[in-house]
């Protein structure tokens, strides 16, 4: 059955958009290299479903991002959205920032009026907080909902709109994270395949913690774990909460801490952690995870594809998130990919080009299937059932939720805001089921009380400067 999706903010999808947030290259600090030839392997068939650029209308838009958009010597696979763009007329023109000065390079250009681009990635502050900051305007001129095109994502739409303006063209999603693990060590140790549990609606957390005290337990005093990576607040977000939510019709938030299922996956989290089976801290990829012992890794699909795939000898496998037992729901934690219109950009004609070549790439039939040979062309280790997987988690089938709570300010949602590493929403979902620098573990019931008043502060905040705008005060 199509879910509707509920659409709020997650701290996942700057990695959709740059994976240098969870240690893949940064390209920002390297020197620009053109001497390579871009990978064409697989051929992108053209499309009659997307306008050429109007004769006349500037074609070049500038990007400021992480990652170039075009091929580059690390990533030298021309994606199909930016051949189809390019056979349209358009080119993509990159502005190099880097992972945490991103938003500050955007915020400083619009202040100078000098080199501004036209468009960024969607990440967790460009709504509200940046939209309310003036930083991005409307895509109404150029973003018909009603067009077929647009049509399946039309509600996901209205959920980033204020005083009647849409701002966010939601293109396509990805897992922010699944569950990878090496299948050998699942048959070694005799444990429950966790795939075959998928497949059966029995991934659940119960089967998932069961698994993973059973391998520890196995260990015989080796120093071996049940899991490492990117997973606490997918866990959280399995029981259909999140810290913040939001009213579109009112255009306002509220506080969701005191929410009793949010409490129970934060209570699992810190039970695990005290067992000794989660191993905390920053892990780069698969491979390493599992070198460390650990039997799960959870990550975006860019921490064990390219160069951190399984090698020819191994025996890999990708589950999504185990769902709440209490309400067995198929959910997923999605990066939403879309890109922010940059506030005094006049390239209309170019950037409605480039938004429905990335839309047509990611629904059509056709070009899924070519995305497809792309991805298993650069990733010949990855077999049929961990691609199924990945496709399947974003499937209609499942209810893709965000947290707002990481778009409501900077306060909340921007590491550099709170320590550098992790934002203040970040801190919330993973507190408790981590010590501190003392070796003291908090409970949740103690982490909630420690920043309610902040939370509740910022979005009264927030929910003053949107009423602002409802009353076209600014």
């Amino acid at each position: 059955m199509k879910m509707k999706k509920i659409c709020a903010l997650s701290a996942a999808v700057f990695m959709a958009f740059s994976a240098a947030s969870c240690g893949s290259k940064d390209e920002s600090s390297s020197k620009k290299d053109d001497s390579f030839e871009a990978t064409e392997n697989v051929e992108v068939a053209p499309t009659d479903k997307v306008d050429a650029i109007p004769e006349g209308a500037e074609t070049s838009l500038i990007y400021l991002g992480v990652a170039d958009l075009n091929p580059t010597r690390g990533n030298p696979e021309k994606s199909t959205e930016l051949t189809l763009f390019e056979d349209k007329g358009g080119k993509i023109e990159y502005q190099r920032t880097s992972y945490f000065e991103r938003f500050d390079d955007l915020a400083a250009a619009l202040l100078a009026n000098k080199d501004i681009p036209d468009m960024t990635n969607y990440e967790w502050l460009s709504f509200p907080a940046h939209v309310v900051a003036n930083m991005h305007q409307p895509i109404d001129p150029i973003v018909n909902f009603d067009d077929p095109l647009w049509a399946d994502v039309k509600d996901d739409a209205e959920q980033y709109s204020l005083a009647g303006n849409h701002y966010v063209a939601p293109l396509r999603y990805e897992a922010s994270a699944m569950m990878c693990y090496n299948h050998e060590i699942i048959e070694n140790e005799g444990l429950d395949d966790p795939y075959e549990l998928y497949l059966q609606g029995e991934w659940n957390w119960d089967n998932w913690a069961e698994i993973m005290r059973e391998y520890c337990e196995n260990g015989d005093g080796e120093e071996i774990y049940g899991v490492n990576g990117f997973f606490k607040e997918h866990i959280t977000q399995q029981t259909g909460k999140t810290l913040v939510n939001y009213d579109s019709e009112t255009g306002t938030f509220e506080s969701n801490l005191d929410d009793p299922d949010i409490e129970a996956a934060q209570s699992l989290l810190y039970d695990l952690n005290k067992e000794n089976i989660i191993l905390n801290g920053w892990i780069g990829s698969a491979r390493e995870a599992f070198n460390q012992g650990c039997l799960f890794y959870a990550m975006g699909d860019w921490a064990y594809s390219g160069s951190n795939a399984p090698k020819d000898s191994d025996d890999w496998a990708v589950v999504p998130m185990p769902q709440y037992t209490k309400n067995p729901q198929k959910i997923t934690t999605s990066d939403m990919k879309a890109f922010m219109w940059t506030r005094g950009s006049t390239k209309n004609e170019a950037m409605k080009c480039w938004l429905e070549c990335c839309r047509v790439t990611y629904t059509d039939p056709d070009y899924q299937q070519t995305n497809k040979d792309k991805f298993m062309e650069n990733n010949p280790t990855w077999t049929e059932e961990m691609y199924g997987v990945k496709t399947d988690v974003v499937s209609p089938d499942y209810f893709m939720i965000y947290d707002y709570s990481y778009g409501i300010s900077n306060a909340l949602g921007d590491p550099k805001a709170f320590d550098g590493n992790n934002s203040l929403t970040d801190t919330l979902y993973i507190l408790s089921s981590q010590p501190d620098a003392d070796g003291n573990q908090q409970t949740w019931a103690s982490v909630r009380e420690a920043y309610s008043a902040t939370v509740n502060s910022e979005i009264k905040t927030i929910n003053t400067e949107i009423q602002k705008i409802v009353n076209g005060e600014k």
